[in-house]
């Protein structure tokens, strides 16, 4: 009898360690059936009815809001472009007021052009478009040339020095010079007819008017001429590229 009750006192205590380290234990949910019970929370939410949301109402603008106040831009001119700029004044004048609908006059304290808008500016974007057309005719592009600045809405100004490409001094620096302008400026018009930009050369500057890839290929040639390539090499590679570029279009 002693024995039996030993053993069911030892089977007692076994069953209860266990049920305690049953309950130490506790059970970690996963990220997964987390993630389900939200799912199933949410399309449980949102079965119940919609509620009709207010859109808010917003009068319309008016133009002299919208333009805000007027704006100025400013174009710098060195000396050696007043004459052309009063020789030229009012065919740079004439777009600026009747095309674009903006103020433009000349400095003769600070020596800048200045353009602003006024009440009758349509488009903000026309001050942009003017002061480009300045810049380019103050860089030294043709009036009739710089005008497709304000006409045409995909082309761009780019200026970069000679000695950004090669680091070039003295008589190095004038070939390099003379071979991006040719014998009478030939290599330049093949340049600029090939690729159908417009390019400056002024001093060591090189000022390039065109479409983004028309640039890219002007600026790849003359980059190439600045390095030494022979002009024949030059002319080759335009046309190559010139004429996938066709091809592609």
């Amino acid at each position: 009898m002693d024995g039996d009750k030993n053993t069911d006192i030892v089977t007692t205590e076994a069953t209860e360690r266990k049920s305690e380290d049953a309950d130490s234990f506790i059970k970690v949910t996963s990220k997964k059936t987390q993630k389900r019970k939200r799912e199933q929370d949410a399309t449980d939410m949102d079965t119940g009815e919609p509620v009709a949301s207010k859109r808010p109402q917003f009068p319309p603008i008016s133009g002299d809001k919208l333009l805000g106040p007027d704006e100025m831009r400013k174009i710098p001119v060195p000396a050696h472009r007043y004459s052309p700029l009063k020789e030229n004044w009012l065919k740079i004048f004439t777009p600026i007021v009747e095309n674009l609908q903006l103020q433009v006059r000349f400095n003769l304290k600070t020596r800048n052009v200045e353009i602003k808008t006024c009440k009758d500016t349509q488009d903000i974007s026309s001050l942009t478009k003017a002061a480009d057309f300045v810049k380019a005719f103050i860089l030294g592009f043709q009036v009739e040339d710089a005008l497709a600045l304000i006409r045409l809405d995909e082309l761009f100004l780019e200026s970069f020095d000679v000695t950004d490409v090669k680091p070039l001094k003295g008589d190095h620096l004038s070939r390099a010079i003379g071979r991006i302008a040719g014998k009478g400026g030939k290599t330049k018009f093949t340049i600029e007819n090939v690729t159908k930009t417009r390019i400056v050369l002024a001093d060591t500057k090189v000022h390039i008017l065109g479409s983004f890839q028309n640039i890219k290929m002007a600026r790849t040639a003359i980059c190439n001429l600045i390095l030494g390539s022979p002009p024949s090499k030059v002319y080759g590679n335009i046309r190559v590229v010139a004429s996938r570029m066709a091809e592609r279009f």
